[in-house]
């Protein structure tokens, strides 16, 4: 999800991803900076005082650690986010618990659930608490993977005030190292009633992944309707704290 829309209170997001599934082996620690800057954004704020998307830079440090071959729990802290009209300010963290079918990377067919619990300043959103549930459900065919996330997100305010906002890739893996991807974030509103095509969030992006030690995500997306940021970039860096520890003695 990019920006806010009539309705909901959320500026935009501090993480750019589709999830797909993979997460980190037992027993390691995984360390994810989440970086996206948007050189051509929504100019008005979508509450007074919130942090503007146009030339804004968000950010944060994703701590996950692999409980089970099926489970992965994780803290998004800090959220931070720098804009012209606000400044530098932090904007709340993030729990996260990741659910999956154990091996994600080497199935043909792959499922698994994600829930967030968000604590939010008021920065960032006019509800101080909200949360995620984002489906994961995939599909391997050859070098090509196709990954499709049904996000809900909700503020706690009844069922039918769920908000519809789905991620889609589709990533080409050139080797075990190098892949390039097409994705897809939108956002189409509460799910009793959808909001117009103008005003709903849809940003197109292109993506390039490095695996390794240090894997690498990089990516530029476009808006597609009048609600969605001109033009965003993305950078996201994730490393096993475990080996790099080892590595180091």
């Amino acid at each position: 999800m990019i920006v806010a829309l009539p309705g909901r209170a959320l500026a935009q997001t501090d993480e750019i991803q589709v999830y797909t599934g993979e997460i980190a082996p037992q027993g390691v620690f995984n360390l994810t900076l989440h970086t996206n800057f948007t050189p051509n954004g929504i100019k008005t704020p979508a509450f007074p005082g919130a942090v503007t998307s146009n030339h804004s830079l968000n950010g944060v440090p994703e701590w996950a650690y692999g409980v089970k071959p099926w489970f992965e729990a994780g803290l998004y802290l800090p959220l931070y986010s720098v804009d012209r009209a606000t400044g530098f300010g932090l904007n709340g963290f993030k729990l996260r618990t990741l659910f999956v079918v154990p091996h994600a990377e080497d199935r043909k067919f792959f499922y698994g659930t994600n829930f967030e619990f968000s604590v939010n300043a008021k920065r960032w959103d006019t509800n101080r608490v909200s949360s995620e549930i984002r489906p994961i459900v995939g599909v391997r065919f050859g070098d090509v993977d196709v990954v499709f996330n049904p996000i809900l997100d909700t503020e706690y305010d009844g069922l039918k005030n769920l908000d519809f906002a789905p991620a889609f890739r589709v990533a080409l893996n050139l080797s075990k190292v190098w892949a390039i991807a097409a994705e897809e974030y939108a956002d189409f509103g509460p799910l009793h009633a959808f909001l117009p095509g103008g005003q709903q969030s849809q940003q197109l992006w292109a993506v390039v992944d490095r695996g390794g030690k240090v894997s690498v995500e990089a990516g530029a997306g476009v808006g597609l309707t009048d609600a969605s940021d001109k033009f965003t970039l993305k950078l996201i860096l994730s490393i096993d704290l475990n080996q790099a520890k080892k590595k180091a003695g």
